[in-house]
């Protein structure tokens, strides 16, 4: 029982301390001492085999005339743009296909989240294969008497279709955001409108919107966050090619650390996307608080 304190009678003030020390253990282990070394790695020189040299900020003065650093920006800046569309607004509209009741529609929520738990290792070399030139893609444009493309081996094509490749693979999880966030919409205000003649996109704007606004600032910056980093598919599908068209910034820090062996130039980078995602965050939050008000 609660005692003026606040605290359960006979309960010892460091107890909730206790509890909470495994995951700030692991949490120390897995992020915060690693990040402590990255930092560190930043404004060092070391190549693995030599010993950490301290070079101050020799690294970010060699990253502000680096241009396959800026093209990596470039890119991933472009990626994100291409990224919203696929995983903001596309899963609002499969949650709200899914959101009726009718039966077996479990099983649709289910097949439209399998890409999600699928490794992305493992959907990209099956994507390869899709958009192959001799793939299933260049099978049916043939058909339509277009094609064929080169999609990861023309510049032009390249980005766009490791977007869609990573857009398709998060939507699920953001239409069961957007699930969560439509069954928790008040029924009598949809009623409400409904009855006073609203019809179905004037009850989307005006009233399923506006409740959904946290879920869309959760989707927003889970969306960013997710761009900026993008690694995986970039690897599989093109290892930063044709020409630097696909080198995002997340590619770009994994071949200095593992190519060139640059782990401080590698870190960073690293310290750099870190603070760009920070700040996008950040502004996110601002701008949706004051949605809000």
């Amino acid at each position: 029982m609660p005692g003026l304190s606040g605290r359960v009678v006979g309960q010892h003030w460091y107890t909730p301390y206790l509890f909470m020390l495994p995951g700030l253990l692991m949490y120390a282990a897995m992020f915060a001492w690693p990040a402590v070394i990255a930092i560190q790695l930043a404004f060092s020189d070391y190549d693995i085999v030599s010993p950490v040299r301290w070079t101050g900020l020799d690294n970010f003065a060699t990253l502000a005339h680096d241009p396959r650093f800026f093209l990596a920006l470039r890119n991933s800046l472009l990626f994100l743009v291409m990224f919203l569309p696929l995983t903001v607004v596309a899963p609002l509209f499969l949650a709200m296909l899914v959101n009726v009741k009718l039966r077996g529609i479990q099983a649709f929520r289910m097949l439209y989240y399998l890409p999600v738990i699928t490794s992305m290792v493992a959907v990209a070399v099956a994507w390869r294969y899709v958009f192959d030139r001799e793939g299933v893609v260049n099978w049916l444009l043939g058909l339509a008497g277009l094609g064929p493309i080169d999609f990861l081996l023309d510049r032009a094509w390249a980005l766009p279709t490791v977007v869609l490749l990573e857009g398709w693979k998060n939507m699920g999880l953001f239409m069961m955001i957007y699930l969560a966030g439509l069954q928790a919409v008040p029924t009598d205000q949809v009623e409400a409108a409904r009855i006073d003649g609203a019809n179905a996109r004037q009850r989307l704007r005006h009233v399923i919107v506006p409740a959904l606004l946290p879920t869309f600032a959760v989707t927003l910056i889970l969306s960013m966050l997710e761009a900026m980093k993008a690694f995986e598919s970039v690897y599989v599908l093109t290892r930063g090619g044709p020409l630097d068209s696909t080198l995002t910034l997340g590619y770009y820090i994994w071949s200095k650390a593992f190519q060139d062996y640059d782990m401080g130039y590698a870190s960073a980078v690293g310290l750099v996307l870190w603070a760009i995602m920070i700040v996008i965050a950040a502004a996110n939050l601002v701008v949706t608080r004051r949605r809000d008000r």
